[in-house]
């Protein structure tokens, strides 16, 4: 695999199917497990954080057959949070799918925000 994809956006709706052709290119074929995990993140930047928020997204193997998706964004005090969703909320079960995909996941505090990342297995 290549040196690391990184992108630098706001987080925008319409940014979460580019982000996830972009890294489906970077990793030279489609990955669903990489692909849902770069749209959970990048949707609950826009969701909890706000629309137009600037993010970074990097992507880049680990070694060991394992991909890292981080997505950085400036607000340090928007923690994320894995809740249970009822059975007719439309929303809320992104961190659990996120949760069921990757080998692990968490959140690192930044100088000026935090960083969310996953490790997802690819084969």
């Amino acid at each position: 695999m290549r040196s690391a994809l990184t992108l630098d956006l706001l987080a925008l709706p319409k940014a979460v199917p580019e982000v996830r052709r972009a890294v489906r290119e970077y990793l030279g074929r489609p990955c669903p497990d990489v692909q849902l995990c770069v749209s959970e993140l990048l949707a609950n930047v826009v969701r909890h954080v706000g629309e137009g928020t600037p993010v970074s997204v990097r992507v880049h193997g680990t070694g060991s057959g394992r991909v890292r998706v981080e997505v950085t964004d400036r607000e340090p005090h928007a923690w994320l949070v894995v809740r249970h969703a009822g059975e007719e909320e439309e929303s809320g079960r992104g961190l659990l799918l996120l949760d069921s995909v990757a080998l692990r996941w968490g959140v690192r505090q930044e100088p000026c925000g935090k960083t969310v990342w996953c490790e997802v297995p690819v084969g």
